[in-house]
């Protein structure tokens, strides 16, 4: 299989201009006759569902949330970034790419990232006039802040719920769609499977969760955006709900997976306070901006916080990454606490935290300037935990996060099945082998708001002279066939075990072998731990209840099913890949003093996986670098 990324032609600065200049139009009139399915209504999936049913076609979009306004965008809190140079700090659409692509560690796209940080001043621009109320100086004039892996001050926000607010924006314009009635909303409604006729995108079979009810939907084309798929650890910061269903099914009708093992580990979370526990709170990676993170000197020192002396604390970022300190992208900064924590410095009930202390940026900038700044984020931590961290320092500890994986998309953001489109956290698109801070809104919000739009086009233009589809084809009704053999096959299971039990063990296995960093000899194991747990599951779980009702259980036995397949995918790309890179971290492959060793002349491409019952089989897209030249990623 050849992967065409479709790259348009012309100077790096020209090529989304040249690629809008030649794409071909779809006039009003033939807009209102073609359908478009979108899966996911987070910020991706309701600005893509808003701004295509404002061109014109019709539009049905789905969530399993009871409303859109709770898809997961809500939870990213510290900003978006864009190239607005306000604080004329030297920043600049082309520092804002290679800051990107060197954040990626040169895992990514030239053309893809150069777009991203193109389109990110008249996002804001766009949500500004939507109403989002950015944080402002004095003056009136939109204000910004720091963000991990950069050295300028790009990040717009509005304290610490820009996600929220941003979301707020989508839903208004996505309901204002739904009104009109150009926009079907399908809320409680999971993807169970997706749909081809003769090799192209035309549908979904879903679940209605309240009821239970199997549904065929047809369209003329489908867009996924329905995030990330962390909750494979089980533990992570992602809403219990969030899950990597879609895609996988589309994955299993030919669309093929890119980077899967590429997942960022967020380094400031709540730490892990007992086995029982069901989730990890994020703390917003704003707080590293005024925040300095630090450990005892001394290996297991039981002392408080505040009765350890300036002396005796260990600011270690700042000790190995001068040049950004408490600033350096959220892999080193995961890695160099989990470090701090292995050789004993953990802090804390089960010594698994680090300390993140504000009293140096209350003593400099005054009290009320950081509860003006981060005041939700301190009031939630205490709510949490019941500790003032106005008083006394937060603990954090690293949590996965983010999905730099997802589908593999080309320029279009079609993935390879014709007609299927992924948007948002669910392609493998900007990031490269990690994501910077405050960038995954942008990314949901130019997929979904800037990009498809123009692109869709392309493809449906061509649409207008096939045959409409309707759910009547054969093809619906064996894809509906598939799905209730796939949920009676579960029910009729009836073993001794629940389904949280093998998610407990198989995220024990994950981010034991294949989280922070990875070896060889432990990926191995893991894929042998996992097919073990994958056998056990279709043996020995237990899904109460039946299909025709709302079924929790059932919901998160389907989910489990597939999170168990897309590990032993991850563990496979992670064994592949013998190479440090970002997220991925081969202990193999480090310099002395422990940083990442990446291997350009071998593993410059981006790892593309076709499913086959047999196994997986990889197909390579070589990464072409014109402008930038790959470097050595430091941050010393």
């Amino acid at each position: 299989m050849r992967l065409d990324a479709k790259i348009p032609e012309g100077p790096l600065q020209e090529k989304w201009r040249n690629y809008q200049l030649k794409s071909r139009l779809i006039n009003p009139a033939n807009k209102k006759k073609l359908n478009v399915i979108v899966v996911g209504s987070g910020l991706s999936g309701a600005g893509a569902a808003a701004t295509l049913a404002e061109l014109g076609y019709d539009v049905q979009c789905f969530c399993y949330q009871d409303s859109a306004r709770r898809a997961h965008s809500v939870a990213a809190q510290g900003g978006i970034n864009a190239a607005k140079n306000y604080q004329h700090d030297g920043d600049s659409v082309y520092r804002m790419f290679y800051d990107t692509l060197k954040g990626g560690d040169f895992r990514s796209r030239e053309a893809n990232t150069y777009r991203l940080a193109e389109l990110s001043a008249p996002l804001i621009d766009h949500f500004t006039q939507q109403g989002v109320p950015f944080a402002r100086e004095y003056g009136g004039v939109l204000v910004n802040r720091s963000f991990g892996g950069v050295q300028v001050q790009r990040t717009f926000y509005a304290r610490g719920q820009t996600g929220q607010q941003l979301l707020l924006a989508a839903y208004s314009q996505l309901y204002k769609m739904i009104r009109a009635k150009k926009v079907s909303m399908y809320p409680r409604t999971e993807m169970l499977d997706l749909v081809l006729v003769d090799g192209k995108a035309r549908g979904i079979i879903a679940r209605n969760l309240a009821t239970g009810e199997i549904q065929r939907y047809a369209a003329d084309a489908v867009v996924l955006a329905t995030g990330g798929y962390s909750r494979v650890f089980r533990l992570s910061t992602l809403a219990i709900g969030c899950n990597g269903s879609a895609i996988w099914k589309a994955h299993k009708r030919g669309a093929l997976f890119a980077a899967p093992s590429f997942t960022q580990i967020h380094p400031t979370a709540l730490p892990q306070s007992s086995e029982a526990q069901s989730k990890l709170t994020l703390m917003s990676e704003s707080l590293r901006n005024d925040g300095r993170i630090w450990v005892p000197k001394s290996k297991g020192d039981t002392r408080k916080a505040n009765d350890i002396p300036e002396e005796e604390r260990d600011y270690y970022l700042e000790r190995r990454y001068p040049s950004f300190g408490n600033l350096a992208p959220r892999d080193i900064a995961s890695r160099a606490a989990k470090e701090r924590i292995d050789a004993g410095h953990g802090v804390g009930r089960l010594k698994n935290a680090v300390y993140l202390d504000f009293k140096h940026a209350i003593e400099r900038q005054g009290l009320q300037t950081i509860k003006d700044r981060y005041g939700n984020l301190f009031n939630m931590y205490k709510k949490i935990t019941g500790v003032d961290a106005y008083k006394e320092p937060m603990q954090i500890s690293p949590a996965a996060h983010f999905s730099m994986g997802g589908l593999w998309v080309d320029y279009e953001l079609m993935t390879t099945i014709p007609g299927l489109y992924a948007v948002g956290e669910c392609n493998f698109s900007d990031h490269g082998a990690n994501r910077l801070g405050a960038n995954s809104l942008l990314q949901a919000s130019v997929d979904g708001y800037f990009i498809l739009p123009n692109t869709i086009n392309n493809y449906l233009a061509a649409e207008l002279k096939s045959e409409g589809v309707t759910t009547a084809h054969p093809a619906f009704e064996a894809a509906e066939k598939g799905v209730k053999d796939h949920i009676d096959r579960l029910l009729s299971i009836n073993g001794n075990q629940t389904v949280d039990h093998y998610h407990r063990e198989l995220g024990k296995v994950m981010w034991q072998e294949c989280a922070m960093s990875r070896n060889k000899a432990g990926l191995e194991k893991a894929l042998s731990q996992i097919e073990e747990i994958k056998a056990s599951f279709w043996k020995d779980v237990k899904v109460t209840g039946h299909d025709r009702q709302l079924n929790t259980e059932l919901e998160k036995a389907l989910r489990l099913a597939d999170f168990i397949e897309l590990g032993l995918l991850m563990c496979t790309d992670a064994l592949q890949r013998e190479e440090s890179c970002g997220a991925h971290f081969r202990e193999e492959y480090q310099t002395a003093d422990g940083e990442a060793v990446r291997k350009d002349e071998a593993y410059s491409y981006v790892s593309a996986w076709e499913y086959a019952p047999e196994g997986f089989k990889l197909h390579k897209e070589p990464l072409e670098f014109e402008y930038v030249q790959p470097t050595v990623r430091s941050y010393k």
